[in-house]
């Protein structure tokens, strides 16, 4: 099946980030991830992750995820609607590898009451590097726009201990954006 791969990264407070995260995982950097995909031309997926260690394996752990999810094409932009959050791709037509994550062992998803830890996929193909713009529809919910470059999220220091929050996209998405870290697409073989 042929895969469109649509990701977008974004900065946000690491301190609240670490007030969500589930007993057993640590923060790893200041960042939320959107993941989007159309499958087959025809169908649309998209989850919400952020950065985290859990014994030993650096990657991610997801915080939501979508089927089914209605898209749309008009020309290089692409746009996702969900009723939580709508997120827009636009292709500027510059190809390249995105930053090497090199301590990605993959992403861990709640199954059953368990995190369990799914490989990452190798994907060796270059990547077009977008602009992006999404806005979370919960009220005060993180938006923001691309600003045509990457820029690297580093891991801060905690300075603020917030209570324990519930891991929920809710929880997440009110966590203002303080920058569009980056997007990109890629279009491979599963």
């Amino acid at each position: 099946m042929t895969v469109e791969q649509f990701v977008m990264a974004y900065g946000a407070e690491q301190d609240r980030l670490r007030a969500l995260l589930p007993e057993g995982f640590t923060s790893l950097r200041p960042v939320l991830r959107i993941n989007a995909e159309v499958r087959g031309g025809k169908t649309g997926y998209l989850e919400f992750n952020t950065a985290a260690e859990k014994d030993g394996n650096c990657g991610w752990v997801n915080i939501g995820r979508w089927d089914d999810v209605p898209f749309t094409k008009d020309g290089k932009k692409t746009t996702f609607t969900l009723l939580e959050l709508t997120i827009s791709f636009t292709g500027v037509g510059i190809a390249g590898s995105c930053p090497a994550e090199k301590d990605n062992a993959g992403c861990y998803y709640l199954e059953d009451g368990t995190f369990v830890l799914v490989p990452a996929e190798k994907i060796d193909r270059n990547k077009e590097f977008c602009d992006c713009e999404f806005a979370w529809r919960f009220a005060g919910g993180a938006h923001g726009t691309s600003l045509g470059k990457t820029l690297l999220a580093i891991h801060e220091e905690e300075t603020v201990h917030y209570e324990k929050a519930a891991f929920t996209v809710g929880n997440a998405a009110i966590i203002p954006c303080t920058q569009v870290l980056g997007a990109y697409q890629v279009t491979f073989k599963r």
